[in-house]
């Protein structure tokens, strides 16, 4: 298992495609989440002090990363790190090598997963005191109640979402098809749906609302953007989703020719 990880792990590090889209999406989400906090600075000043009681500091300060580019930057990192043993051929010559495929299938979303761990660990505490210090009065601490677990739910957040993006990426074979479906589901659709009654009642439980609602440190009091769950079971949702994505790429490339 060492060697076909030391493998996994060399075929990220040499594909520049795949590899720069990380430290891309770094700087991106910390400095659009630094931009947003400075403008909700100026704006709070003017809010009444009941739409300041709703304010969250915490999403406003991970908004460029739990709405922008670092969870498209990790999203892009896991389709690409599966889909490209697709299209260059690549696939054929791995599963030669390591015919298990549950041991070679496990190798790369383990590998995968814990570089989008590591990125995570780097960008979310950058990002969170770096907005924090632009929202300034108006800012928190890691000692606040729940700042810390709502940090550590954005850490889970996008590691788990690049796991759930792999997945995709196995069951589909193709960069363009799944990014095609991605991208709208999570940037795209489920925003604006989750907040629309009726529809709100399904699309409240996709990947990314879940990953909002782990994130929140203040219960949203408007019914449009609030969910009918906490952060815990959001937890939970994110882990099914994410298993049944593994589990569903797993079993394509197990019944599947090369």
């Amino acid at each position: 298992m060492k060697e076909i990880l030391a493998s996994e792990w060399t075929k990220i590090r040499t594909v520049r495609s795949t590899f720069w889209t990380l430290p891309l999406g770094f700087v991106l989400s910390v400095g659009i989440s630094l931009l947003i906090a400075l403008e909700f600075r100026v704006k709070l000043g003017s809010m009444p002090t009941e739409m300041r009681a709703n304010f969250d500091p915490v999403v406003i300060g991970f908004s460029g990363l739990t709405y922008g580019q670092g969870q498209l930057a990790l999203v892009v990192f896991g389709v690409l790190s599966v889909s490209t043993e697709y299209t260059s051929g690549m696939i054929r010559a791995s599963l030669a090598a390591v015919p298990r495929r549950g041991l070679f299938y496990s190798a790369k979303v383990l590998a995968g997963t814990l570089v989008a761990l590591g990125v995570s660990l780097v960008t979310v505490p950058v990002t969170f005191f770096m907005a924090q210090a632009a929202l300034g009065r108006y800012g928190t601490s890691l000692g606040a109640h729940d700042v810390l677990r709502a940090t550590l739910g954005e850490i889970l957040y996008l590691t788990l979402l690049c796991a759930f993006a792999m997945g995709v990426a196995a069951m589909l074979r193709s960069s363009a098809l799944s990014l095609g479906i991605l991208i709208p589901l999570l940037f795209l659709g489920s925003q604006g749906l989750a907040n629309v009654p009726y529809i709100k009642t399904i699309a409240q439980y996709l990947p990314d609302q879940a990953g909002t609602v782990m994130t929140q440190v203040v219960t949203m009091t408007d019914p449009r953007f609030s969910r009918d769950y906490g952060p815990w079971t959001a937890l939970a949702i994110l882990v099914t989703w994410t298993a049944a994505a593994l589990l569903g790429g797993y079993l394509t490339l197990r019944s599947r020719d090369a």
